[in-house]
């Protein structure tokens, strides 16, 4: 059945694009939060568990709202490694042998966070540019939390 929200399907195609981007992002960032969260050592240990296991629990319950907003613009949400890999723009982490000292996991973690603003920024543009009032919210709601955990994480390396 034809999709006939007000939006264009060229603008709900590329809206979708940038969405999967982002969902992209978030995943590769949930998956090395998760990482970090499993991995960390040192003297910052509880700390960091702690905060890591709050933004992978955050993280893991927005991927749900950005595919499911691709699917209500008529396209299909990427959900393989595979798809994950070639849309992110966040490098993956290996946990094996060994991870990273705490702190390169927060800077890994302040610069995959600030990844996913400019992924959120770039799809509330094109939303705003198509009159997509519940992606630019969505979009908005992903700047903020990510701004947010940037600034913090940042704050531990000063």
């Amino acid at each position: 059945m034809e999709i006939n929200i007000g939006i264009a399907e060229q603008d709900r195609a590329a809206i979708a694009e940038g969405l999967s981007r982002l969902l992209a992002d978030t995943y590769t960032l949930y998956l090395k939060t998760h990482n970090f969260h499993w991995n960390v050592t040192g003297s910052m240990f509880n700390a960091l568990h702690n905060m890591f296991e709050a933004q992978y629990t955050e993280q893991w319950n927005a991927l749900d709202d950005v595919a499911e907003r691709i699917r209500a613009l008529g396209f299909n949400a990427p959900g393989s490694y595979a798809e994950f890999i070639r849309l992110s723009s966040i490098k993956e982490e290996p946990g094996l042998p060994a991870a990273p000292d705490w702190r390169e996991m927060v800077r890994q973690l302040v610069v995959g966070n600030e990844a996913v603003c400019r992924s959120a920024r770039k799809v509330l543009d094109v939303a705003d540019d198509a009159d997509d009032a519940p992606t630019e919210d969505l979009a908005t709601q992903r700047l903020q939390t990510h701004e947010k955990y940037a600034w913090m994480l940042r704050s531990l390396l000063q």
